[in-house]
């Protein structure tokens, strides 16, 4: 009898051991799930679209699906020019040159070239994926809110171009504009003005050209391997002779429709709702 009972009891304890288990991992499941779904609300920063007002109370949303257009090339190629006739244009806004944009960029570059910092990073987590995320995030955010909404949105970074092949992953329907000028002229007018661009002598008209010539080697090499189709080439000499030829090409290349102002775009500096130029 006596171990009958004690049998009797061993299963019972069993029996509601079981069930406590079963219960307590059925609660960690629940837990797990609702972790999961909140973590993945939390962390969707790629899906969000940025929402703006202009001052006429026009709502305007920007996400990475949108057609960014962004402008590049050795400093004193046309880029200012190329960025004031688009921003002429009633529906495109380019602005000042964000500055941060390039750095940033050339800071990613340099982490995934440095085999040891990029172990680090994965170790972290901090992966590919994350950055990547991050940098799309960033760039979106200091476009869209550097100066007042429009239905398109570009950059003017002349250096930017060097990292087109990247961007055109971040921004897959993103456009690219580069700016080609004669190297000899370039390499005049930024000597001539002053113009201080890191890394150029300009007390040497031969590094400047050195240099001048590396980094569109750079550009152009991305250019070609985003097809023309996503990056247009863009020649300073033949926009300044034939504008209006020119600008009917690369409005058809945007996708955008044609108005007169990008041909008066001079008329618009300085004016509210029209070129703003960097100081």
């Amino acid at each position: 009898m006596r171990v009958t009972m004690r049998r009797v009891l061993l299963v019972v304890g069993s029996v509601v051991a079981l069930m406590v288990t079963l219960h307590l991992g059925q609660q960690v499941l629940e837990c797990q799930q609702v972790l999961s779904e909140r973590r993945h609300r939390l962390m969707r920063p790629e899906n969000e679209e940025l929402v703006m007002m202009d001052s006429n109370h026009v709502e305007y949303r920007y996400s990475k699906e949108m057609p960014l257009i962004f402008i590049g090339g050795v400093p004193r190629s046309g880029t200012t020019l190329m960025r004031a006739m688009l921003d002429a244009h009633p529906e495109v806004r380019c602005g000042e040159e964000t500055r941060i944009i390039p750095r940033v960029l050339a800071m990613r570059q340099a982490w995934s070239k440095s085999g040891r910092e990029k172990m680090r990073l994965d170790e972290a987590g901090v992966t590919d994926q994350v950055l990547d995320a991050a940098m799309q995030a960033f760039i979106l955010e200091v476009i869209a809110k550097h100066g007042e909404p429009a239905r398109y949105l570009c950059n003017k970074d002349p250096f930017t171009l060097k990292s087109s092949v990247y961007l055109s992953r971040l921004f897959p329907n993103s456009k690219f504009l580069l700016m080609v000028r004669d190297g000899r002229a370039s390499v005049h007018s930024m000597i001539t003005r002053k113009v201080t661009i890191a890394g150029f002598d300009l007390n040497s008209y031969r590094d400047c050209l050195t240099k001048w010539n590396k980094a569109i080697e750079v550009m152009y090499s991305q250019c070609l391997e985003i097809g023309r189709s996503r990056c247009l080439p863009v020649y300073y000499e033949q926009l300044v002779l034939h504008p209006e030829q020119s600008m009917h090409a690369i409005m058809k290349f945007l996708d955008i429709s044609w108005s007169d102002t990008v041909l008066h775009h001079e008329e618009l500096i300085g004016k509210p709702g029209g070129v703003s130029l960097s100081k």
